[in-house]
């Protein structure tokens, strides 16, 4: 029957590979079950009802993987996106995380119908290589910036807006400790990814997690609930209890538009589906050349059904109660292990689907276990800027007011947007319009991002 559905002798794999490569891919990525909750708990969402529906749209999405492209590709909510959510369209704009869900399920509704035809890849053309580069890097600067300050490590400053934290006073217990403890988190996870070993990060938050037990029961960190720390030893570790997901799921049809403008609801649609679609492309891209999957002409054979996943587990997050879920470029440990086709995909979304009876453990792992896993990801993400020429001012500047901008402005949207005006303001205006054969796409996109500045 595997045989049958995944075709295993024809890609050159057996079930065996397969099942190993998809236990890895969970293994490097099953961080997301720990670090969702706890960011979009920030929103005002139930942290497990988020992380049911986090591991439910994880099964979803890569299961679809599996069965429509059977590609080795897992899906989850993803990391930018996800922070994008909490910190910008609901704590910043002041949006309710209803709406934000709503925004995310308009997206993949559009992503579905775009999926069915040519216009999605003809987007990704359309924007410049550098801008998605930039994109990827200012991502990643800004999920670290949060990391630092779920860890407590950088906090607010009346004078410097942020500063470090002071290792004295009365909450050294609790807030100082867990900001050690970070550190020591960061240490030991960028020791094990240099050493290679798979599912650095989750054992890096694991790891973490038990020096924070250890301090606990020793005494040396004590919960303190008005400074936000709390007790990090387990009471329970599973539960057959589904009914908190009764939190979110649906909620997103229960979305209050009073008092929130089309164009607003607009501009946050479009920054989740311009970073999703960028996100989703260059992953599916970059794993699948890692499996030397990509036909002679660069494209990915089946790419349809693989984009169709997405799409669809976009909507069925958004129903569910989770932010957008997306391809996971953690996928290529697994392809790295071996893995070939949609068993390794399905293997894995079976993993995430068991991870809900364990809800009750990922709960009690603290903001200081994961935030290592936050900058780390910001790490990985910083790769990017090797593919943008800075010496070139008219592709390295805009760049770089991309990436200065996600982090200092607290936001993905405002980032992009700067970073399509300055692109093609920059090379109209300096005569390179031709030489870089601008698309008629990006005048438009500059054109509204204008308008989201003058009338918002």
């Amino acid at each position: 029957m595997l045989e049958n559905i995944f075709h295993l002798k024809e890609n050159h794999t057996d079930v065996k590979t397969e099942i190993m490569a998809g236990i890895t891919t969970f293994m490097t990525m099953a961080y997301i079950l720990a670090v969702n909750p706890n960011i979009l708990s920030a929103s005002g969402m139930d942290s497990e009802a988020v992380l049911i529906a986090t591991a439910l749209a994880s099964f979803v999405g890569t299961a679809l993987m599996a069965l429509l492209a059977n590609y080795p590709f897992a899906l989850a909510p993803g990391m930018g996106l996800n922070a994008y959510f909490s910190y910008t369209v609901v704590l910043t704009m002041g949006y309710s995380w209803q709406l934000a869900l709503m925004a995310v399920f308009v997206e993949g509704i559009i992503f579905i119908v775009l999926s069915l035809t040519n216009v999605r890849e003809g987007i990704f053309n359309a924007i410049p290589m550098t801008l998605k580069s930039a994109v990827s890097v200012g991502i990643g600067l800004f999920v670290a910036f949060v990391g630092l300050q779920n860890a407590k490590l950088i906090v607010n400053s009346d004078s410097t807006l942020v500063t470090y934290q002071h290792f004295k006073g009365e909450t050294f217990s609790s807030v100082g400790m867990g900001a050690i403890l970070a550190l020591l988190g960061i240490v030991i996870t960028a020791i094990l990814l240099v050493k290679k070993v798979k599912g650095g990060i989750l054992y890096g938050i694991l790891i973490t997690w038990v020096l924070g037990i250890l301090c606990e029961i020793a005494g040396i960190y004590v919960p303190n609930p008005d400074a936000g720390m709390y007790s990090v030893i387990p009471t329970a570790f599973v539960s057959f209890d589904f009914s908190a997901l009764g939190k979110t799921f649906g909620q997103v049809f229960k979305t209050d538009f009073s008092g929130v403008g089309i164009l607003n609801f607009f501009a946050v649609m479009f920054s989740f589906l311009f970073v999703d679609l960028f996100d989703t492309l260059g992953t599916l891209i970059g794993v699948a050349s890692k499996a030397d999957m990509l036909d002679e002409d660069g494209k990915l054979p089946h790419i349809k059904g693989a984009l169709m996943a997405d799409s669809i587990a976009t909507c069925a997050g958004a129903v569910l109660g989770t932010s957008t879920t997306t391809t996971f470029v953690e996928s290529a440990s697994g392809v790295t292990e071996g893995g070939r086709t949609g068993l390794t995909a399905m293997t894995t979304g079976i993993l995430f689907l068991l991870a809900t009876i364990f809800s009750p453990l990922f709960l009690t792992i603290p903001s200081f276990a994961t935030a290592p896993a936050l900058i780390i990801v910001g790490f990985y993400m910083m790769g990017s800027a090797v593919k943008i020429d800075f010496n070139d001012p008219s592709e390295g500047i805009p760049a770089f007011l991309t990436i200065l901008a996600m982090p200092t402005a607290y936001s993905i949207s405002e980032g992009i947007a700067i970073g399509v005006i300055s692109w093609t303001i920059i090379n109209v205006v300096s005569g390179k319009a031709k030489e870089k054969k601008i698309s008629p796409l990006m005048y438009v996109l500059t054109v509204l991002f204008i308008l989201k500045y003058v009338f918002l």
